[in-house]
């Protein structure tokens, strides 16, 4: 399939990469043109970042090509985002700038062995000292280099920084701000093509909402790897699927890619039974008349005719993903857990001040609130791992077996044992065929099952992780950030025994898609507070924009009466001047 040049940033034809571990990418075709915002999805394993490493030129396809119009300028963030946290952030951004960086860092040494005792006590060092200075100031404005710090400036705000905040350490910045840190560097380079690779891990929703906007705004064309759906959906414009190392591309956002899959799939099927009941019908006249007298040259025709016949293939199953159903919980009492009158901080850091809340039998509750706010220590205090400075929080008294899965949970398994070992040592009673069955649903086939945990990717051993409890039958689970490394088919796995589950859960999540679909109640932890929305994900949402614009009538409405007040004063104090001029 080939495809106009003209208008093409890049496209990949045909391509196909082998590994010695086997083949990943088989027939990959598609490609990118200005405007587009393609988002590349697909199982942990089918080669989305291998097609990103060959679009960035850092590894060679197999068989095919990267057929590049003219020398695109291509900008690649990577999962691990790389910043030096000893920089200050302009610092970190002025190294996009390549040659003026390395300058500007030379002529910072240069300045700074000017000031040593050597200098002043050797003439000759000195001067040696400022004639290189002079040449490497000289080679920075050949550069453009001044002009590069007001380049710096323009992009700051756009990026979420003040100007002073640029004269901070990056390491005063959290993981969210690092990635906007890092996403300026490439930014600063003027790419016509930005390639990232799951920009969203470990930020909380308001950074990805800011990203979502900045993309979307932003005028490279972009390629991005992603397992948040809802970013999908609102910065994509296409989609490209590989399943078994094949490509295929869609227009529209995730959800619309999926609609034309399933409708594929549909007229697929339905011309596959169209064509074997007619291939059966003219067989059944072959077999019936091909003995006989009169009808044999017929049928000899129509079996010459069916031979030529073009077969219409089985439409080939999407990959399936793991599926599996919690254990039964056993039944408990009304109340699950309860938080009371609870005040904690973290250092100088109020988290809860006087907070409260009361969980009950068959709540799914998803915690909301920026990075930092306390999710994940709100869930320790309730599971009894760290201890409140004042108040409770407690396990309800009845019968309540909880299971916890924490954010480093998969950093406790054994690196030394296999996967089957693993799961062996947790059910020892258990037969190969029910640890193995066990493991497929999670995606462990074949040999996976003999690797080495240490081998494991980190969305393998998160899946793992999350095997390994489901062992227990519990009627409180406690899910901290339980879909981070999971691709699409797996999250929703877990939103579908979510959702059939019958005790209660307790949820942290980034993952709007999974909190719409699993959550009954959300609960923001607001200034110190529990603050309870006895509804799903949508109905929270609908209530902060009411709550958003009750807050602007009501400064709206205080800005009116100090305005009035003051004029009220005003004319008070000109009555009083005019009574007393009086």
């Amino acid at each position: 399939m080939g495809f106009p040049c003209l208008h093409s940033v890049l496209r990949l034809e045909r391509v196909g990469k082998i590994y010695p571990t086997g083949e990943v990418l088989r027939d990959v075709t598609w490609e990118v043109k200005p405007g587009d915002r393609i988002g590349l999805v697909g199982v942990n394993g089918a080669g989305k970042s291998t097609q990103l490493r060959l679009i960035a030129g850092m590894e060679e396809a197999s068989s095919g090509q990267v057929v590049k119009q003219g020398e695109p300028r291509i900008a690649y963030l990577q999962q691990e985002f790389d910043v030096d946290p000893s920089r200050t952030v302009r610092e970190e951004l002025f190294q996009a700038f390549g040659e003026a960086a390395i300058v500007l860092d030379k002529q910072k040494k240069v300045e700074l062995e000017m000031g040593s005792d050597r200098a002043a006590a050797d003439p000759d060092h000195l001067d040696e000292l400022i004639h290189e200075l002079g040449r490497l100031q000289t080679r920075f404005e050949g550069l453009h280099g001044y002009e590069l710090d007001a380049r710096i400036d323009k992009l700051l705000p756009t990026i979420g920084f003040k100007l002073d905040e640029a004269d901070r350490l990056v390491s005063d910045y959290s993981g969210g701000w690092q990635m906007r840190i890092a996403l300026g560097k490439i930014l600063l380079q003027d790419p016509d093509l930005l390639l990232l690779d799951e920009p969203t891990n470990h930020l909380d929703v308001e950074t990805i909402q800011w990203l979502e906007g900045y993309l979307i705004e932003q005028k490279a064309a972009l390629v991005v790897i992603s397992h948040d759906r809802t970013f999908l959906d609102r910065v994509c414009n296409q989609i490209v699927s590989t399943e078994r190392g094949v490509s295929r591309a869609y227009l529209g956002n995730y959800t619309s890619h999926l609609e034309q899959k399933a409708l594929e799939k549909e007229a697929s099927q339905a011309a596959f039974e169209r064509q074997q009941k007619e291939i059966a019908t003219q067989q059944a006249y072959i077999d019936r008349f091909r003995a006989s007298a009169t009808r044999s040259t017929q049928a000899k025709s129509r079996e010459k005719q069916l031979d030529k016949v073009e077969r219409v293939d089985a439409p080939v199953e999407s990959v399936g993903g793991p599926s599996f159903r919690f254990p039964p919980a056993p039944r408990s009492g009304a109340q699950v857990a309860v938080i009371e009158n609870m005040t904690h901080c973290y250092g100088e850091n109020i988290l809860f001040m006087e907070a409260d809340l009361e969980i009950e039998r068959g709540d799914r509750i998803a915690f909301v609130g920026p990075n930092g706010a306390g999710k994940s220590t709100l869930l320790r205090l309730i599971m009894g791992v760290e201890t409140p400075e004042e108040g409770s929080a407690r396990l309800g008294e009845h019968n309540v077996i909880a299971s916890y899965f924490e954010q480093n949970q998969a950093e406790a398994l054994d690196l030394n044992k296999t996967v089957i070992e693993t799961m062996f040592e947790a059910v020892p009673d258990w037969t190969q065929t029910q640890v193995r069955s066990l493991l497929g649903s999670f995606c462990f086939s074949n040999d996976s099952v003999f690797k080495d945990v240490g081998k494991l990717s980190g969305g393998e051993k998160a899946r793992l992780a999350l095997a390994l409890m489901l062992l227990s039958p519990c009627n409180l689970l406690v899910l901290d950030e339980p879909t981070n490394h999971l691709d699409i088919p797996a999250k929703q796995m877990l939103e579908d025994a979510l959702c059939a589950y019958e005790g209660a859960a307790l949820l942290v999540s980034h993952d709007r898609y999974f909190i719409s679909r699993v959550a009954n109640r959300i609960v923001e932890i607001r200034d110190g507070e529990l603050v309870v929305y006895r509804g799903n994900y949508a109905y929270y949402q609908e209530k902060k924009v009411e709550e958003k614009a009750e807050a602007e009538a009501n400064r709206l409405s205080a800005e009116k009466e100090a305005k009035r007040k003051a004029n009220t004063a005003k004319q008070k104090q000109r009555a009083s001047r005019k009574k007393n001029a009086a």
